[in-house]
């Protein structure tokens, strides 16, 4: 029984030493209110990712038409580009980037800029050999759903630290 309770308290020890720690959960900037998300492309998968995000994180949304009296998460632009980072001994490419750069912005709905237009580039490498294809199409897409996840979580962690900014007179 002792040595049961030692080896519990041991873990416990070991993993509060660790320096793991639970991600806290999202702040949105005071005043807020509600949000809308625009984007260029009005059915992109990264602003249904980003609306998702903020009501998760307890902001209300806003209608699609709404245009006063309401905060704006702006999609400035989304680029995507695939560049060759590795041939084989026929020059042909084998190993990609997989790069996607976002620019956004967020505004209040007095108008205010909450968080300044900034840009976010996330990669990803991954092989594509020209004699084995099988697979290769698929394994971009599920790259190219991985890079709208994080893009979205990265998007929404600098809305947060926005929000935690203190500003200096």
């Amino acid at each position: 029984m002792n040595s049961r309770l030692l080896t519990i308290a041991l873990a416990a020890t070991l993993l509060s030493g660790c320096g793991f720690h639970l991600r806290n959960a999202l702040n949105l900037p005071a005043n807020l209110g509600p949000v809308r998300v625009l984007a260029a492309d009005r059915y992109s998968p990264l602003s249904e990712l980003l609306a998702d995000g903020l009501q998760r994180a307890g902001a209300q949304a806003a209608a699609a038409d709404a245009t006063e009296g309401v905060a704006t998460l702006q999609v400035i632009s989304e680029q995507w580009a695939d560049t060759p980072i590795s041939n084989d001994q026929s020059g042909r490419a084998q190993e990609y980037a997989l790069r996607y750069a976002v620019i956004f912005s967020l505004h209040r709905a007095d108008g205010s800029v909450a968080v300044p237009q900034q840009a976010v580039e996330l990669s990803r490498d991954y092989l594509a050999p020209a004699v084995d294809s099988i697979g290769k199409a698929s394994e971009r897409e599920m790259l190219v759903k991985e890079l709208r996840r994080d893009m979205a979580a990265a998007i929404l962690r600098r809305v947060d630290a926005a929000s935690k900014a203190v500003v200096v007179p």
